[in-house]
């Protein structure tokens, strides 16, 4: 107060009293009082000063009386929280993260490599970009080279140990990233385990004297990783989905084995003449016979249901299958296109599109492939000979009872016989994977010797005059001198 009258002192003070706008309008007529206005204005910013400090201790009361009355409280602290960037506080924030982390790996020690990657993150500051460039041209040398050091687990603990309790430096260690190569080397030691076990159980499965029929891996056509599980299943699957093996004496009334055995005959010439692969031929066979043992037919409709079931088989056995104009004219125009669809749809539906069924063939691969396990050059004629004498239980219909496996292992057995004679034709190999020994092979290959010989004699030459050929080898000529009966 005493500077502000001070300040007024020095000017005269007018004898009027002087209003807000008698002051306006003397200002801006004549030009009175010219120091009034820095005067006021000075007069302004000591007021201004004034209320500032009035306030200022005002809020110090405010927040002393405050605190005075939430002492039973404690504040959280907050003199870490502040725009300017220290290092103590960020030291401190660094320490107080490690520790916390410590006690975590101590609670929960198996997330060592979570422990690891929050310890990374947290040492890495935004000034150490540089740091962060070293660590990712050095990641990939870790995975490749830094696995040789700590090859030992116990060696690797104490090293994740360690890191955990913060006794690293500040700048964070590349080495903590050693838990990426172990990774890698788990799998490798879990895959080795695997290898060990497989062929643990491969050695035990196959004995001593037994061939490994799979052991090239090499050739995807053989498919060795899959074939055993392969043929497991299909010699589980010959026993489903098996025609009847009396529909001639009980269901058909019509047609006769005889007939029957013309019918394939006839179809394995169609079979020639359209060169349709074996798969096909066994398969219309099969379908033919699933069909007649639950329908009746006629005779006159004998032929047009072989026509529709090797239809059927060449669309699921063949890349480029017949027309069905094609097969119109193979009867010479007998059954026009209309009948041949409404029986191809009629045994279809009858069999619910169950197609997939271990035929005899199927199994003739894997015994073919097991009887050349032992010979160092692979016989042509033998694959041919087996074949032949399987073709030949097509036209029989006493072969229905039998199992399409037992079938293809006696024609391997007596193809073996034919070709030598020096030497017994069943070994230990063909009987682990044919799974029957020579004993339980005795009926039917006698059976076979009599196809071969024809004893009965067939008038059905299809079969024969195809294996006649000399791109067979002339196979369905060849005989034996001694009786296969001898070896039993």
């Amino acid at each position: 107060m005493n500077k502000e009258n001070a300040t007024a002192a020095k000017f005269e003070e007018p004898t009027t009293r002087i209003t807000r706008a008698r002051a306006k309008a003397s200002g801006t007529s004549v030009g009175l009082f010219p120091a009034t206005k820095p005067s006021f204005k000075q007069d302004q910013k000591h007021l201004l000063r004034a209320k500032t400090k009035r306030a200022a201790s005002d809020e110090n009361k405010s927040c002393s009386t405050s605190v005075a009355g939430l002492k039973h409280k404690r504040r959280a602290v907050l003199k870490d929280v502040t725009n300017i960037l220290c290092e103590n506080s960020h030291l401190n924030c660094n320490i107080a993260t490690k520790q916390h982390t410590s006690k975590q790996a101590r609670k929960c020690p198996r997330n060592k490599n979570a422990v690891v990657a929050t310890l990374i993150s947290m040492e890495i500051s935004p000034a150490q970009q540089d740091v962060k460039e070293k660590l990712a041209e050095e990641l990939s040398k870790i995975r490749m080279g830094e696995a040789q050091d700590f090859t030992s687990p116990a060696k690797l603990e104490d090293k994740q140990q360690s890191d955990c309790y913060g006794t690293g430096g500040g700048v964070a260690d590349p080495r903590l990233l050693i838990p990426l190569s172990t990774k890698t080397l788990g799998v490798e030691r879990s895959l080795k385990k695997e290898e060990i076990e497989i062929s643990e159980k491969m050695d035990t499965s196959v004995g001593v004297s037994v061939v490994d029929i799979d052991s090239n891996i090499k050739d995807p056509q053989l498919c060795s990783f899959y074939a055993p599980d392969i043929y497991n299943i299909i010699c589980a699957k010959e026993l489903d989905r098996r025609p009847s093996i009396d529909y001639m004496e009980k269901l058909q009334r019509d047609i006769s084995p005889s007939m029957r055995g013309i019918l394939i005959d006839w179809l394995v010439e169609v079979s020639e003449e359209y060169t349709l692969v074996p798969d096909t031929l066994y398969l219309t066979v099969n379908l033919i016979d699933r069909f007649l043992s639950q329908n009746y037919i006629e005779k006159q409709r004998l032929q047009l249901l072989g026509v529709a079931c090797m239809l059927i088989a060449s669309k699921y056995e063949e890349i480029c299958a017949p027309r069905v104009e094609d097969f119109c004219l193979i009867t010479d125009n007998t059954y026009t296109r209309g009948e041949v669809l409404k029986m191809e749809s009629q045994v279809l539906n009858f069999l619910h599109f169950q197609l997939s069924v271990p035929t005899t063939k199927s199994f003739l691969r894997r015994f073919i492939q097991a009887a050349q396990a032992s010979s160092k050059v692979p016989r042509v004629e033998l694959e041919f000979l087996a074949n032949y004498l399987a073709e030949l239980t097509l036209v029989e219909y006493n072969f229905l009872k039998l199992l399409p496996s037992l079938v293809a292992a006696s024609a391997v057995f007596l193809a073996r016989w034919t070709l030598d004679q020096s030497d017994h034709p069943w070994n230990s190999t063909l009987e682990h994977y044919t799974s029957y020994t020579s004993s339980e092979l005795k009926t039917t290959v006698l059976a076979l010797e009599d196809l071969q010989l024809n004893t009965n004699g067939c008038c059905l030459n299809a079969i024969r005059d195809k294996y006649r050929q000399q791109k067979f080898k002339s196979v369905a000529t060849w005989t034996s001198v001694q009786r296969v009966s001898s070896l039993f």
